[in-house]
């Protein structure tokens, strides 16, 4: 599926199998999750993507074929691959363990073709192996909704026992599991009326869930914003406690509105995070089966990729969408 413009259909389109360069694996895509991060790609809110573009970086893929220089796995492997899809590796971030903030990275499906596709090819050594036993389209949310969820939860902190969520789709969903196993309460905030995304919240085990424009039952000690929406910075700065920590955990926002000093005060903390590190990929991925994350899914078909993206938009997803190529992973 081919994005020629922002703001245009996805294609459907014939393209040649990719071949493998040095340090590259040639994947056979069994299944690829649908990020917001793909919604603003293809919404033209993220600035200057490779154009035409395979969107997708939440890849499980089978090795078919491994490049010059390749070690890592075997032909037949089953690997992971995520939105950090290159880093220069020599710059001051690099070479201080924020290769997140590689000011030359290239990321999956924006600078990089990704998995909305049958075929793929990746960077060997920002591949990840995956947990045993998860079938693929399980597998495939925890590539970036669980990275980025787990990069949000720890800039959270660790005294955050009352942790706030705003915005409850597929990353939410799998931090909240994290941080019940945590043994943190969980409070979750979706949009206004949305029922539907409140129950999901309180069956994973959330302690309170309401509307977004709501007050939580106390105070929280940090709170992660998943959702997009500027406005909800100042309703969580209300919402947590002295020293409390906002996370914005999206690579997009709109316009976060003035709001007076005094929620601010109080050593409260407003920050982002940004994109992921190998070892953020590690450590997750190395927790989660402990922990028993599990993710729910809703499948399509790859030519209904649009479908997807608007059901996503919309909010109209249940867990994680995943992109199934015919005759990959059934679910």
């Amino acid at each position: 599926m081919v994005l020629d413009r922002a703001r245009q259909p996805l294609r459907l389109a014939e393209l040649p199998r990719p071949t493998p360069g040095s340090s590259q694996l040639l994947l056979k895509v069994l299944a690829c999750g649908v990020c917001r991060t793909d919604l603003h790609v293809a919404d033209g809110e993220l600035p200057d993507p490779k154009l035409p573009l395979v969107l997708g970086h939440e890849i499980v893929g089978q090795v078919v074929e491994a490049g010059l220089g390749c070690e890592r796995f075997a032909a037949g492997s089953l690997v992971g691959v995520p939105w950090l899809g290159w880093t220069c590796g020599s710059c001051r971030f690099c070479r201080s363990g924020r290769e997140n903030l590689c000011d030359r990275a290239r990321f999956t499906g924006y600078h990089l073709d990704g998995g909305y596709a049958e075929y793929a090819v990746a960077d060997e050594r920002f591949c990840f192996a995956l947990p045993a036993g998860l079938r693929p389209s399980e597998a495939a949310p925890l590539l970036c909704a669980g990275l980025i969820g787990y990069r949000a939860l720890l800039a959270a902190g660790d005294h955050a026992e009352r942790l706030g969520i705003y915005g409850f789709g597929a990353a939410a969903h799998l931090v909240a599991q994290v941080a019940r196993a945590q043994g943190r309460k969980v409070y979750a905030f979706t949009r206004p009326d949305d029922t539907a995304a409140q129950r999901f919240a309180r069956e994973l085990g959330a302690v309170w869930a309401g509307s977004s424009d709501a007050a939580p039952p106390e105070k929280l000690d940090a709170a992660i914003l998943f959702a997009p929406v500027g406005a909800l910075v100042p309703v969580a700065l209300r919402a947590v406690d002295a020293g409390g920590t906002v996370v914005c955990a999206g690579i997009h926002m709109s316009e976060i509105p003035p709001f007076p000093y005094e929620i601010l005060w109080g050593e409260r903390v407003v920050r982002s995070v940004a994109n992921l590190t190998r070892r953020d990929g590690d450590e997750f991925l190395a927790m989660a089966p402990h922990l028993h994350v599990r993710t729910e899914v809703e499948p399509f078909p790859l030519e209904r990729a649009a479908d997807a993206l608007d059901r996503l938009r919309s909010g109209d997803v249940r867990g994680a969408a995943v992109l199934l190529p015919e005759g990959a992973d059934p679910r």
